[in-house]
């Protein structure tokens, strides 16, 4: 069995965040998804989300797309879950920081596949936050 997982902070949800979701479930049989903690957001983003952890959780759990919703670990990076996780594939969205090679140095054994953009030009969660 092939376990993929992707994080990330899915906030105000939209159909490049369903892309995504989709692409990354294609890559193998289970997709963990790790849906950032509010606090997490706000030290690596800079900015509080719009919606609060449970519910960003709830809003991924609800597309019916991942066999798994958790949340990210409080006060440690992503690669203490990842690594507890054990994928063997970590999907990485098309405009997140993380590079490639800081996962693999992280997860040598894992495949680390950057997925493509949906209509970036449309879908961007900053369009729906500078639209508030």
């Amino acid at each position: 069995m092939t376990r993929v997982v992707c994080a990330g902070t899915f906030d105000h949800l939209h159909p490049g965040h369903i892309d995504f979701l989709r692409q990354a479930k294609w890559l193998g049989d289970e997709l963990i998804v790790i849906v950032a903690r509010d606090e997490n957001v706000m030290r690596i983003k800079g900015i509080k989300p719009a919606h609060d952890e449970d519910c960003r959780k709830m809003n991924v759990e609800q597309t019916g797309i991942p066999d798994r919703v958790v949340h990210g670990y409080l006060n440690s990076d992503l690669f203490v879950i990842l690594k507890e996780l054990s994928p063997d594939i970590v999907a990485l969205g098309y405009d997140q920081r993380v590079s490639e090679d800081e996962v693999k140095k992280h997860l040598p054994d894992c495949t680390v596949v950057r997925m493509k953009p949906f209509h970036p030009d449309k879908f961007k969660s900053s369009f729906y936050r500078n639209k508030l």
